[in-house]
């Protein structure tokens, strides 16, 4: 028989130790409750239970109404868009929000936003005059300038969306050099060079990928490996998935997927696209049918296999979350003013309504977010 020697015995008894020690303290982690933000009427904080889905309301402030929501990557800033710009700190022990500057735009309005990984720019996209726009962050997270505006042309087919260019969404990619912005008016995704130094985008070269005439591109979201991205289009109810070569930002189309089944004929539009933390899992919402279409991603092709279709139990799903873990799916239903959570199977990204969901006056937009505490 082999006999080890006593320190060995005791290092290893050790390590074993250690390790299960070390597994504890991260499975408690990701169980502890993350925060929630609602946007709608205010902005609504709710504690998030990652065991059963759970959500228990802690704080709202009625100082801004955004359409959209997006952190400042140190996680104590939040920014949303509406008929301007506004900027809210968040306490670190508590998730209240202190509101600390607004800034105004055009009457039209801004639709949606993006704030880049150095955390000194907001990226907004102007849905009513077809514009993008960066506004730089001061060191307390305030809403500085204005460093760059961008006015899109162009128009499409359909006459009572596309007569004018209609800005609805823009994102960066992981290495923060290109941004991309989906047109719903030219049904166009226009890709710019992001200059985080100085809060400029200039036409990347080519400066955009034309979609199908009268698609109405709205949302795009990143593969997590960041070979792949997909564009949800709200005027025809697809979704389209591309190759994407980070070296130069430019897309190459690899298909596009029908968001409702075959046999539905009313009216329908799409609004929000969400691929899954995991990557094996891509997400859309359906206003008309009023479900979640799930699609299975291909990690090899980036291309798309339906798995369901999921009544989101409410009117008018406009936003949706994924919560960081991957385990749950709250939808925002605009229109019979709830949000519903949904427990997501890890096997096949299929979704299942949970009993928890609370009721919030025209909620838009919903963030998570881990408080640094934990």
């Amino acid at each position: 028989m082999l006999r080890l020697p006593p320190f060995f015995c005791f290092a290893l008894c050790l390590a074993v130790v250690l390790s299960s020690s070390t597994l504890r303290r991260i499975e408690a982690s990701e169980n502890k409750p993350m925060w929630v933000y609602i946007a709608g009427n205010g902005i609504h904080q709710y504690d998030f239970d990652l065991a059963t889905g759970a959500l228990q309301h802690r704080s709202s402030t009625e100082k801004a109404k955004p359409s959209f929501l997006a952190f400042h990557p140190g996680g104590q800033f939040i920014y949303g868009t509406g008929k301007g710009l506004s900027a809210f700190a968040i306490d670190q022990k508590s998730g209240k929000l202190s509101f600390l500057n607004a800034v105004p735009y055009q009457k039209q309005g801004l639709c949606h936003l993006t704030v880049d990984k150095t955390g000194n720019n907001v990226l907004c996209a102007g849905y009513g005059a077809g514009t993008v726009m960066v506004q730089r962050i001061e060191k307390d997270g305030r809403l500085g300038e204005q460093s760059t505006l961008v006015q899109h042309e162009g128009s499409s087919v359909v006459e009572n969306r596309q007569k004018s260019p209609h800005a609805h969404s823009i994102n960066l990619d992981s290495q923060n050099g290109f941004a991309f912005a989906a047109d719903l008016g030219t049904d166009d995704i226009f890709i710019y060079r992001f200059d985080a130094a100085s809060g400029t985008l200039e036409p990347n070269d080519p400066s955009s990928m034309p979609l199908k005439p009268g698609a109405g591109p709205r949302h795009f979201s990143f593969h997590p490996s960041g070979r792949f991205a997909y564009v949800i289009n709200e005027l025809d109810s697809t979704i389209g998935a591309y190759r994407y070569d980070a070296t130069v930002g430019r897309l190459e189309e690899i298909e596009t997927q029908t968001t409702l089944p075959s046999d539905f004929k009313e009216k329908n539009s799409t609004a929000e696209v969400v691929v899954h933390p995991n990557g094996r899992f891509l997400y859309g919402s359906n206003r008309g049918h009023n479900s979640i279409v799930v699609f299975a991603i291909d990690q090899t092709t980036g291309k798309l296999a339906l798995v369901e279709h999921t009544s989101t139990d409410g009117n008018w799903p406009r936003n949706f979350c994924v919560d960081p873990t991957g385990q749950f799916l709250l939808v925002a239903n605009r229109k019979s003013n709830n949000v519903h959570v949904f427990r997501i199977d890890q096997k096949n990204g299929g979704i299942k309504k949970t009993r928890h969901s609370v009721e919030v006056s025209n909620p838009n937009c919903i963030r998570f977010l881990r408080p640094k505490t934990q």
